[in-house]
C-alpha cells in the first residue's frame, strides 16, 4: 500500500450538505464550490512550495558533492601529470607499504527518524489518532508481554529480520557439520 505524502484538500469540491434556509439552491452549490476551489488552489501552492524547497535543498547538496568531486578530479589530474615514469620505479615493497585508501563519504545512518521526516509526512502523523490505551493491561498478562505490542509493534519488522538472520546462521552451521561428517 503506497504512503501518501502530499494530500491536496478538499478532494471532492461539491459534496456537502446544503443550509435547509436557503432561497437559490444553485447558488449556495456554487459559492460553495467555489470557496473550495480556493481552498484547494491554497492546499496546492502550499505542498507546490514544499516541493521546490525540498528539490533546492537536493540540488544544493548534489551542487556542493559534485564541486568536491571537481576539486578531487583536479588534484589527482595535477599529481599525474607531474609523475614522470622514467625517472620514478617504485618497488613491490613500496606498494605494499603504502597506506590503503579510505573513502571519505560519510555513511547516512538512521534515514528513518521523526526528526528527518518531510514536513508534509509530520502534518499527516500529527493527524494520526494515538493507540488505545491498552498498556494498562499489561500487569494482568500471564506471558509478560505488553499489552500494546499486540495492537502496534514498531520494532515488529527488526524482530523479524534478526530471526532471518539468526535462522540462516543457524542452518549454514549445521551445513558445515554434515560436510564435515562426509569427509
Amino acid at each position: 500500500m503506497p504512503l501518501v505524502k502530499r494530500s491536496i484538500e478538499p478532494r471532492h469540491l461539491c459534496h456537502t450538505a446544503l443550509p435547509h434556509s436557503i432561497k437559490n439552491e444553485l447558488e449556495c452549490v456554487t459559492n460553495i464550490s467555489l470557496a473550495n476551489v480556493i481552498r484547494q488552489l491554497s492546499s496546492l501552492s502550499k505542498y507546490a512550495e514544499d516541493l521546490f524547497g525540498e528539490l533546492f535543498n537536493e540540488a544544493h547538496s548534489f551542487s556542493f558533492r559534485v564541486n568536491s568531486l571537481q576539486e578531487r578530479v583536479d588534484r589527482l589530474s595535477i599529481s599525474v601529470t607531474q609523475l614522470d615514469p622514467k625517472e620514478e620505479e617504485l618497488s613491490l615493497q613500496d606498494i605494499t607499504m603504502r597506506k590503503a585508501f579510505r573513502s571519505s563519504t560519510i555513511q547516512d545512518q538512521q534515514l528513518f527518524e521523526r526528526q528527518s521526516l518531510p514536513v508534509p509526512m509530520q502534518e499527516t502523523y500529527e493527524l494520526c489518532e494515538q493507540p488505545p490505551p491498552l498498556n494498562i493491561l499489561t500487569p494482568y498478562r500471564d506471558d509478560g508481554k505488553e499489552g500494546l505490542k499486540f495492537y502496534t509493534n514498531p520494532s515488529y519488522f527488526f524482530d523479524l529480520w534478526r530471526e532471518k538472520m539468526l535462522q540462516d546462521t543457524e542452518d549454514k552451521r549445521k551445513e558445515r557439520r554434515k560436510q564435515k561428517v562426509r569427509w
